[in-house]
């Protein structure tokens, strides 16, 4: 396999012989794509798969990536039938332990959550815990999660399966070969060079494992990542060990373990790892391990001594130490770079490489082939990079909470503390001295709720209302009675200019935008299969002159999607102006009589109607106000220079008080948001959601002169009709809670899962937007028609559902 010659070109090349490069290989020849050529710049498995330990567990953190490990799943029961070459794969299960009630809480919630992808899970007691894994002491265990179908393998041995698969097919697979550059042109990759030579290629694949990183700069493209040390041990044989016991999983102890071949190997995902090697990987034959760290690691291993006794008595056999490359969100990147046209990434895998590999493998030959994701996965597209993510310093410091955190509780609005503060909004000093608590967004710092005076700024999390929930609502509160004010100023924003601009615009926008200058139109950009690829707002402000305004988290993959759509021959110029304007939204019933003694501007409903963008002048200076809203009131968002920020804000502070002004932070943002059904691209809609589906099909212009990108098959969807819509949904139950990803019940079916939930205060209940899925295409009543449940930590309740918004269905306030 390893000593073929390198060829000229190839359809794809896959840079990168671990799990995850082979399997791309093996999937994308099962789909009849065989001009394919794998380099590796060492062995195949020398870079982090060699020593994975082989778990295979379900509980992933969101719906897509537990899609992922279903299809790894499958490939780990059928790969050997086909290449004749075992993965090592048997199904023991996994029993996630509970030693507090926190942890307890935690595990019927995820219970609920993963049961939306059909994943067989139990909580199990004491008893039957210790039935299925006698070797554990029961001191402080609260009960387990039990994943039946969970299991383990061999990595090196599914690797060199998936190999032999790929090669029996006709996939070319090169060792020693270390690529130096990628090449590319007209914003698209053209192929690599390597220490053999150049080859080009139509596709490339970044699969690269810790280089990851380093491949993805050759080609331009940010790729952050940083390999920390990670450790197992493996002890001596232990006599009369049992075989093939649940993998134990404990994360108030920081550990799992395993037996294997009569030894058991302990594994830490301990808090205080440190970086290796941030200045760059070295040059190495691979297999690359790590010293021993036992003044770090003990205390972490005497602990699970008293999990599990054995061990006191047990020899150390190996202690391991390999670095392994982690993320500063903790999530992986799997997709095609938002700035290269081509050029794939499957990297920073966070030490779940193994039992995700294969699947993200399928999922990105499937991509490559058929154009577009078959599972959905914004959580991991490349467009969420934000360029102080690949600082050598912001990475040390945050991908090592990434792994501090990965066995903690997973707490409901649970914040980054490392690397802060980074991006301050020019209302950062004025929001905190109002009484801000602050969360983080693409390195924003952002005003998530307002403690009144006496209250301590910090976040207590919990799976019940959290110790912010009174606060956020009554700013919820103060919107819909009164008056509010949140600094927005995060928010994206792109100046787009030129003769051609609005030409450009209005190809990708479904929505007109050649409309009259001082207007805003609300739009969604698409993929040539109908998938939601943006959705923005865009504000005409002179005839060849746009703003477009995205989500703080979008603005980059935006940006990127919006430049490779202007061709050649147009004169149009894309400029980020996100950090030079302020952005604050004034949203109320009582807004028009807060700004109007502002200024000279006639904000009357006749003269200044909804959907109306001007620059008006307010206290000693001019803004942009536009009569829109992301919270279902009357109100102006106010784009201020950066320069004139606190200015208008205490302009508006000094007037706030008669009209009973609040700040207002983003989680009552939120929750307003959803009252009103309002759509959030990746979380409730993204490039796998068309906007028929979405319920978005007010916004499509057919008959625009230019048409749009994917207006054939938009079309298509609309002539042929849905099996799917995003339904809003309101809890019977006014105690209970929503986050995301529980699944939805009708008559006893699972049909859906929710996508994003807050407590709505005016509504007197947890709402969410979810996705429910019919048997077949339906009529729109359907979906509303049947009595509906939302589990939630183990607990259906009765929710209604609605395709309008519950709150003001005729939109009549934000037009009043």
């Amino acid at each position: 396999m390893g000593t073929q010659q390198l060829p000229g070109r190839a359809q794809v090349v896959i840079v990168g012989g671990g799990i995850i490069g082979t399997s791309t290989a093996y999937h994308l020849a099962r789909r009849g794509w065989t001009d394919v050529v794998l380099l590796e710049r060492n062995t195949l498995t020398s870079g982090t798969t060699w020593h994975a330990a082989g778990l295979v567990t379900q509980a992933r953190g969101s719906w897509g990536t537990r899609e992922v490990v279903q299809r790894s799943l499958e490939v780990f029961r059928t790969l050997e039938e086909d290449t004749g070459f075992s993965t090592g794969f048997v199904k023991t299960g996994t029993i996630n332990l509970a030693t507090s009630a926190d942890r307890l809480e935690e595990m019927k919630h995820l219970a609920s959550v993963v049961r939306g992808n059909g994943i067989d899970v139990q909580l199990l007691d004491t008893d039957r815990t210790l039935e299925l894994h006698p070797l554990l002491n029961p001191d402080g265990l609260h009960g387990s999660l039990h994943f039946p179908e969970d299991g383990r393998g061999s990595a090196t041995d599914t690797t060199i399966s998936l190999a032999r698969g790929a090669a029996q097919r006709g996939v070319r697979i090169i060792e020693g070969a270390v690529v130096t550059d990628v090449q590319t042109a007209g914003g698209r990759v053209t192929g690599v060079s390597t220490t053999m030579g150049d080859i080009e290629a139509e596709y490339v694949v970044n699969a690269g494992g810790m280089w990851g990183r380093e491949l993805g700069a050759m080609a331009g493209v940010e790729v952050p990542l940083q390999a920390l040390a990670h450790y197992y041990v493996v002890t001596e044989a232990i006599p009369d060990l049992p075989r093939n016991l649940p993998t134990v999983k404990s994360g108030d102890e920081y550990s799992y373990v395993k037996d294997e071949a009569g030894a058991l190997m302990v594994g830490f995902f301990e808090p205080g790892s440190y970086p290796w090697a941030s200045r760059g990987i070295p040059v190495t034959d691979g297999y690359i391990q790590l010293p021993e760290d036992w003044d770090h690691l003990g205390q972490f291993y005497e602990k699970m001594i008293e999990r599990v006794p054995i061990l006191a008595d047990a020899g150390i056999r190996l202690h391991f130490c390999g670095p392994e490359s982690f993320t500063p969100d903790g999530q992986y990147h799997l997709g095609e770079a938002p700035n290269l046209r081509n050029f794939f990434v499957a990297a920073g895998f966070n030490s779940v490489g193994f039992l995700s590999g294969p699947g993200a493998g399928s999922v990105l030959a499937d991509w490559i082939v058929d154009g577009r994701s078959p599972v959905d996965l914004p959580e991991t597209d490349l467009g969420r990079v934000q360029r102080h993510e690949t600082n050598r310093r912001f990475l040390e410091k945050r991908v090592v909470e990434s792994l501090d955190l990965a066995y903690e509780i997973h707490w409901p609005f649970q914040q980054r503390s490392s690397a802060r503060p980074l991006r301050m909004s020019p209302l950062y000093e004025p929001t905190s001295q109002a009484g801000a608590v602050f969360g983080e967004l693409a390195g924003w710092e952002r005003a998530n709720w307002y403690a009144p005076a006496g209250i301590e700024r910090r976040y207590e999390y919990s799976f019940d209302r959290p110790n912010w929930f009174d606060h956020s609502a009554r700013e919820h509160r103060a919107v819909r009675e009164s008056v509010g004010m949140i600094d927005t100023s995060s928010f994206g924003k792109l100046l787009v200019q030129g003769r051609d601009a609005v030409h450009v615009l209005n190809r990708l926008s479904v929505n007109n935008v050649d409309t009259s200058v001082g207007r805003i139109t609300y739009t969604q950009w698409l993929n040539e299969h109908a998938g939601i690829e943006a959705d923005v707002t865009i504000t005409r402000i002179a005839d060849d002159q746009f703003l477009v305004l995205s989500g703080p988290a979008t603005i980059n993959r935006d940006c990127a999607h919006l430049r490779r759509h202007i061709r050649g021959d147009e004169y149009c110029t894309v400029a980020d102006i996100s950090g030079s304007l302020a952005m604050l939204a004034v949203m109320g019933p009582l807004a028009r009589d807060l700004l109007a003694p502002l200024t000279d501007a006639d904000l009357s409903n006749e003269n200044f109607p909804f959907g109306a963008s001007r620059e008006i002048d307010l206290g000693l200076t001019y803004v942009r106000a536009t009569r829109v809203t992301y919270v279902g009131e009357l109100g102006w968002e106010l784009l201020i220079p950066a320069e004139s920020a606190r200015h208008i804000w205490d302009v508006l502070q000094d007037a706030g008080p008669p009209h009973g002004l609040s700040p207002v932070g983003y989680h009552a943002m939120n929750s307003l948001r959803l009252e009103k059904a309002y759509r959030s691209w990746g979380h409730d809609i993204s490039a796998a959601d068309n906007p028929t589906e979405a319920g978005l099909s007010f916004t499509v212009k057919w008959d625009k002169p230019s048409g749009f990108v994917g207006r054939e098959a938009l079309l298509k969807v609309k002539s042929e009709g849905v099996d799917r819509r995003l339904v809003q949904f309101l809890l019977e139950d006014t105690n209970a809670l929503l986050f995301h990803d529980e699944p939805i019940y009708r008559e006893g079916h699972l049909v859906g899962r929710v996508a994003s939930a807050q407590y709505g205060h005016a509504l007197g209940g947890a709402v969410a937007l979810g996705w429910v899925q019919a048997p077949e295409i339906v009529p729109r009543g359907w979906f509303e028609a049947q009595p509906y449940e939302i589990e939630v930590g183990g607990r259906r309740v009765p929710a209604r559902a609605s395709l309008s918004p519950m709150y003001d269905p005729k939109s009549e306030r934000p037009k009043s």
